[in-house]
């Protein structure tokens, strides 16, 4: 078996790609079928066979493994379209995943909306209390069982909630996670009454001290759990049935992969997983490029994405926050906003243009698709404003009706006094305007300079505004993926991506610690790690260890990840963690700002756990330009920037283009699976991997 295969499941587009046993890489793509999305796994894959000039069964015969990133739990959770699930807490503690701390007042929620206290409002409750049960047991803050669990009581509360028709329930006691006997018992309780309950335990999926987050991370994994387990199991049918010999991986938010027969699980670390993916394939071609500092951007149907890669490592958190609730997992730091290039273009109360989040997806996608779509989309704009040709889109596979683009953009153009084109080169510069926003803030959250970093942008969409958003930000370059990866960027990032395995424990402390429990500590969540990647059954090369430990100042909140080196720890290397989390702290908030004299704590020790695969898969180096010259195929009348209006503009073919052809702006480039706009007073060249990297002129 040679070939590795990665499917990247958007709300708008399905792409996959195929890693020849030469680290060829191959592309193809197809539309999204919601709410069956095998289907549009199946549709893509049929296109992939063809490119690749083989029946689908031979290539499936032929492929190591599968890699999948999946919107299915991402789209539950933020729509709000899960099953009641039922909760048990410890007697007491039951009313903290509804009282929320003070979190709930500004987790997820831009400063001005933190301000505006008349009209704060919590979030929507994860779990009913009618469906919430309480039982007596406790364990001390030491590990230490003061009051057994009562069992009788718990199996009365079980068989309350699978009355009330539940088939998930999350247990999250509340010193669980320094001993999980009581939580590991009522699991088999809840077997022994009905063994088709899905059961979730916080001790299993979020191992760290503070209920609230606890509970809502467990919760969240329970609710979409069972549906993960529902997609994926006729998935993978469907794949084997095809002649699949090897396993399907799972892509996590933490960018490594995690086979699917334990990904429902572990169901809560795939939330981000579509979102990895690219940041993933980022940091493999910045390899390559020899670019160490990268924002990493992904303007799909449905969203635009951005993550950071500095010194040529994905930024990182132990963190995350959807729906205004925290979650506990190791993830990649992406941002997400609504403004893919099926955004819808709506005006507020106050006659404001607003693009997004509401997106037209694959059903009924854009007004341009005709395929029953009426509101204004991105999409759309682009072409009106002659950015995208309307037999271009998808190597000329879909044609697109500008006549139903036209007369979607009059129904905010008409109320704004606008006419057709200029309602949508308004579209345009909103969503030019929102991205690069984003990315700003991204940037500068972080202490980093925009000037310092290249953009790389990818996605059907991303490239038509790359040049856009990047001059905006005030980054230098962007480079666009083309070649083999043109708009299926995510799903290389898939066939790169290694087994990924994290696992945790709180074990709150103050310094002065004996470096012998540091050492158990680690030695014990090394030992889970490497028996989870075995226990997935997937050929490795070999096993590499991160440790980290999340240490604070005492009476603080915010804690900071601090490396840790492999092997025993002494007490001189006790001591360096102190000074290594103290040289992290000031490189934060400041020099000068630590303060040993207040206490450091640890507070959760991790070990993220690689599995290497066996991928091969590199952008293939092309031969340079015989040319001295690009020849544009056509001309057309294209909306680049509001200071040039409509321009007369070259538009080139991407199979015409060679490396080291340079293509002054205004310019566009159509390539099969998207369309790259290059900005007046930019010029783009063509790299030795068909990429192309646009800059100011």
């Amino acid at each position: 078996m040679t070939h590795i295969l990665g499917i990247d499941v958007g709300g708008t587009f399905t792409d996959v790609v195929a890693v020849r046993p030469s680290g060829e890489v191959v592309a193809a793509k197809a539309a999204s079928t919601p709410p069956d999305y095998s289907q549009g796994i199946f549709d893509a894959l049929d296109v992939l066979a063809g490119e690749l000039g083989m029946p689908l069964g031979d290539v499936l015969r032929d492929t190591m493994y599968v890699a999948h990133g999946t919107t299915s739990s991402l789209n539950a959770i933020v729509t709000g379209n899960v099953p009641d699930v039922g909760f048990l807490a410890t007697t007491g503690h039951s009313d903290s995943i509804h009282i929320m701390n003070v979190e709930a007042k500004h987790l997820g929620h831009s400063p001005e909306e933190v301000q505006d206290i008349l009209r704060q409002r919590k979030p929507a409750r994860l779990v009913p209390k009618t469906l919430t049960r309480e039982i007596v047991e406790r364990v001390d803050k030491r590990g230490q069982v003061v009051v057994p669990l009562d069992e009788a009581q718990a199996e009365e509360a079980i068989r309350e909630l699978l009355g009330q028709g539940v088939k998930a329930i999350a247990v999250s006691f509340l010193w669980s996670f320094l001993n999980p006997v009581h939580e590991q018992r009522t699991r088999e309780l809840i077997a022994a009454v009905d063994p088709d309950v899905f059961v979730v335990l916080s001790s299993d999926v979020s191992p760290r001290m503070r209920e609230f987050a606890r509970h809502a991370t467990t919760i969240m994994s329970t609710q979409i759990a069972p549906a993960l387990r529902d997609y994926l199991g006729p998935l993978e049918r469907g794949l084997t049935d095809r002649g699949l010999a090897g396993p399907l991986l799972i892509m996590q938010s933490s960018g490594g992969t995690i086979a699917s027969t334990e990904a429902p699980a572990n169901a809560i670390t795939t939330v981000g997983s579509v979102l990895s993916g690219g940041v993933i394939g980022a940091t493999r071609l910045a390899e390559q490029l020899g670019h160490r500092d990268v924002i990493a951007t992904d303007v799909g149907g449905t969203t635009f994405l951005a993550g950071l890669i500095v010194g040529g490592e994905p930024i990182r958190a132990s963190t995350d926050v959807l729906n205004h609730y925290p979650i506990n997992i190791s993830t990649l730091r992406v941002r997400a906003i609504g403004s893919g290039g099926g955004a819808i273009a709506w005006l507020d109360a106050g006659g404001n243009l607003r693009v997004g989040p509401r997106s037209a997806a694959a059903v009924p996608g854009p007004a341009c698709y005709g395929q029953g779509g009426v509101e204004p989309t991105v999409t759309d704009a682009d072409l009106v404003l002659g950015i995208i040709g309307e037999k271009a889109f998808m190597g000329g596979k879909k044609l697109l009706r500008r006549d139903l683009a036209e007369e979607a953009m009059r129904t905010i153009g008409t109320p704004l006094g606008l006419s057709v084109e200029d309602a949508a080169a308004a579209v345009y510069a909103v969503q030019n305007a929102q991205t690069a926003d984003l990315l700003r803030r991204v940037v500068l959250e972080q202490g980093l300079d925009p000037r310092d970093f290249t953009v790389y942008a990818y996605g059907g969409a991303g490239p038509m505004h790359c040049a856009a958003y990047t001059m905006e930000l005030g980054a230098p370059e962007v480079v666009v993926p083309l070649g083999s990866v043109a708009a299926a960027f995510s799903a290389y990032g898939l066939v790169t991506s290694s087994l990924g395995v994290t696992r945790e424990l709180s074990d709150p402390h103050i310094w002065p610690v004996d470096s012998a429990r540091i050492t158990a500590n680690f030695e014990r969540l090394e030992a889970d790690v490497r028996a989870s990647i075995e226990r997935q059954g997937v050929p490795i090369l070999g096993v590499e260890l991160r440790r980290e430990i999340d240490c604070r100042f005492a009476q603080q909140l915010n804690e900071v990840a601090t490396p840790v080196p492999l092997g025993v720890v002494d007490d001189a290397g006790a001591e360096a963690i102190v000074a290594t989390f103290e040289t992290l702290y000031e490189e934060i908030y400041g020099k000068g700002t630590s303060f040993r004299e207040a206490g450091v704590q640890a507070i959760t020790y991790r070990v993220h756990g690689v599995g290497v695969l066996p991928s091969t898969a590199r952008l293939s180096e092309r031969p340079p330009a015989m040319s001295s010259a690009p020849v544009p195929k056509e001309f057309r009348d294209v909306f680049l920037s509001v200071q040039h209006g409509f321009e007369r503009t070259p538009i080139y073919d991407y199979a015409g283009l060679e490396p080291g052809h340079q293509i002054a702006g205004p310019a566009v480039v159509e390539v099969p699976t998207t369309t790259v706009a290059i900005l007046p007073d930019t010029s783009a060249v063509v790299d030795r991997l068909g990429n192309l990297s646009i800059r100011v002129k």
